[in-house]
């Protein structure tokens, strides 16, 4: 056995020596190379770098004796920091993947939570467009009713004749004959239920001053209180005048007589309210 180990020794030791010779003729040719192509002018070659088992030591044989045998210690030493690294890295991932699927968790909450909130908003405008259209339509309407109220306000007391009937009496006489209250019925029956007229009674009597004046306030009375107890005309309707001996619409020919003059007049007030 220490024959065999002493002969590789002396095989080995001759090897070295061999390529110490080699590496001797190498480097004399490179020298001589490089002379050569200084004078070429060209930069001279990099020497090649060792790439054997002892990671660039030359192999002789004291390298080959002092270096560390690759025991089980020894691959340990060496790859026991390697495999920490490699925990230490996939430590930070996992913590990295956390923090990633955390963010992209909460980053998907803050979307359907925007969402939600953008949702709303759409439903709160689509509120308020509907309240304002409805606004709108009742502004329209006030302002309808408003100018339908003008209107009716300015027709109050804009009168218009429809109709007119006189009445005769004969002289010291206040009662109505019937060809007088066929003349007031046909005139009053019209106006049963409706409303924007007004009565106007005028009484006419012949004498002189208050006399006339009462004689024809008389008269006119008596057709006011026929129109009221008979067809229930209300009174507020009726506006009676003692015209006294002062001369009417009537014909000249008839100016002499006790006479009462009724005429209808008529707005369009119930008109406009209908």
């Amino acid at each position: 056995m220490r024959n065999r180990i002493f002969l590789a020794v002396v095989v080995l030791s001759a090897l070295a020596a061999f390529a110490q010779q080699t590496n001797s003729s190498s480097s004399a040719s490179s020298a001589s190379a490089s002379a050569t192509q200084s004078a070429s002018d060209r930069e001279p070659l990099a020497s090649p770098r060792p790439k054997d088992f002892w990671d660039g030591d030359d192999p002789n044989l004291v390298n080959l004796l002092t270096h560390p045998f690759a025991n089980k210690k020894y691959v340990q030493r060496q790859v026991t920091p390697i495999r920490d690294r490699i925990n230490e890295l996939d430590q930070l991932s996992a913590e990295n993947g956390g923090q990633i699927k955390d963010v992209d968790t909460r980053a998907q909450q803050g979307i359907q939570l925007a969402s939600e909130k953008s949702s709303l908003a759409d439903q709160h405008a689509s509120d308020a467009a509907n309240k304002a259209q409805l606004a709108q339509t009742a502004a329209n309407a006030a302002s309808t009713r408003v100018s339908t109220a003008e209107q009716m306000v300015g027709n109050l007391d804009q009168f218009k004749g429809s109709a007119q009937t006189e009445i005769r009496f004969r002289p010291g006489q206040t009662v109505l004959s019937k060809d007088a209250k066929d003349a007031l019925d046909e005139m009053a029956a019209p106006l049963k239920d409706h409303r924007g007229y007004i009565i106007e009674v005028r009484g006419f009597a012949p004498g002189q001053g208050q006399a006339a004046t009462r004689s024809s306030q008389k008269i006119a009375d008596s057709v006011v209180r026929y129109l009221v107890l008979t067809h229930d005309i209300p009174v507020f309707r009726i506006y009676a005048m003692s015209m006294g001996n002062a001369a009417g619409s009537s014909d000249a020919k008839h100016s002499g007589g006790a006479r009462v003059e009724v005429s209808v007049l008529k707005n369009d007030l119930e008109t406009s309210a209908k």
